[in-house]
């Protein structure tokens, strides 16, 4: 059995972020998710209890075996509650939260790297059952949870390194008989997003794919069928993660992409599935594995948080049009984020950041004024 303990040092130890406008980003060995530095690849917020605050779950191992664990929020961000996601210890690079059972609560579908996939269902008390496993093991990297077909039940889109990409479709029941493939059968997919980019109806794809592999957007043809390939990119980036929202306002998606060597990009939609503009932002030599959009200072405009490895993760504000961003850092530069997510862990009406790091701890970041 896999014991786990959470510690509280007596020293509270402040990371130093930089500062922006009115925000900055504030975490310490008391807002540490535990004390181990596992290979984390994935994390997760959602109220798992039903007590109205978000609870924490982290996918740990990537290539070897580890233990996935839940943290529970006692309230105001602090994570004194800690339980193991069920009994085996596995190869789990991602984890994604919805309602896979349509009983009212958030349910778990663990994505493993040549290991069994895994679905956990909640009791509607933060108690998880490992109910099923969905697909053969493959290279998985991460996994999306959505509506795909939009027959009212959530189903899995599986990404995979250099192997076929994956639909699972529910039954209703959280079990997932029906497989449908998409993209190229070697894509190296990192990420995928999910949207309708050309407003007809139907829930459109993004492809974030490394190894040299082109980028594209998957358009969908009706029934999840995707037989339309929009290639983006020069061709050869090296691409970890992607995110939808609308940066400049003009009522189309953009999408943002976190690259390998090399800036990250900002491509504009032009309403039908292609790209009218690309803006490059970050360093000249960004490392960046992950990444998500959202408002981190209630001005109305997205801004963009990247998680990066061997540098500073960073928030950019966005100033209003989607091209000219302040960049705001944070973290320990010498950490190897592999994923973070965003939500009002302290319900102080801004959201956080939690962050899944690779060898060393995970944390969350506090979203606080400038001067408090």
């Amino acid at each position: 059995m896999v014991q786990f303990s959470v510690f509280i040092f007596s020293v509270v130890l402040v990371q130093v972020t930089t500062i922006a406008e009115d925000r900055r980003f504030v975490s310490s060995s008391r807002l540490s998710l535990g004390t181990q530095a596992n290979r984390s690849a994935s994390i997760r917020l959602g109220d798992f209890d039903g007590d109205k605050d978000l609870d924490i779950v982290v996918a740990n191992g990537r290539h070897w075996p580890q233990q996935n664990f839940l943290f529970l929020n006692q309230g105001r961000a602090k994570f004194n509650l800690a339980r193991p996601l069920g009994r085996d210890l596995a190869t789990s690079y991602a984890t994604e939260i919805a309602d896979l059972d349509n009983d009212g609560d958030l349910d778990i579908a663990v994505g493993n790297d040549n290991a069994p996939n895994a679905i956990f269902l909640n009791n509607s008390q933060g108690l998880f059952q490992h109910h099923t496993s969905f697909g053969q093991p493959s290279s998985i990297r991460s996994l999306k949870l959505v509506d795909i077909d939009q027959d009212g039940d959530v189903d899995i889109l599986a990404n995979a390194r250099g192997k076929q990409n994956l639909i699972y479709f529910n039954d209703g029941s959280a079990n997932f008989p029906t497989t449908r493939t998409f993209g190229n059968a070697v894509d190296s997919t990192i990420d995928v997003a999910v949207a309708d980019l050309n407003n007809d109806g139907h829930m459109d794809l993004i492809l974030a794919n490394r190894d040299g592999q082109q980028n594209v957007v998957l358009l969908n043809e009706g029934q999840a069928r995707f037989t339309q390939r929009i290639p983006f990119g020069n061709g050869r980036d090296e691409t970890r993660a992607v995110a939808i929202d609308d940066l400049d306002g003009d009522g189309n998606l953009d999408w943002v992409t976190g690259n390998i060597g090399q800036p990250n990009s900002i491509y504009f939609g032009d309403g039908k599935g292609d790209v009218r503009e690309t803006v490059k932002f970050g360093r000249e030599d960004g490392q960046t594995y992950t990444l998500t959009i959202a408002d981190m200072n209630n001005d109305g405009h997205p801004d963009i948080i990247v998680g990066n490895t061997g540098q500073a993760n960073a928030v950019f504000f966005n100033q209003g049009g989607g091209k000219k961003f302040r960049e705001v850092r944070f973290g320990d530069p010498s950490h190897a984020t592999y994923n973070l997510a965003v939500g009002d862990l302290n319900q102080n009406g801004y959201l956080d950041i939690a962050v899944a790091n690779s060898d060393s701890q995970n944390f969350v970041y506090l979203n606080l004024p400038l001067k408090q």
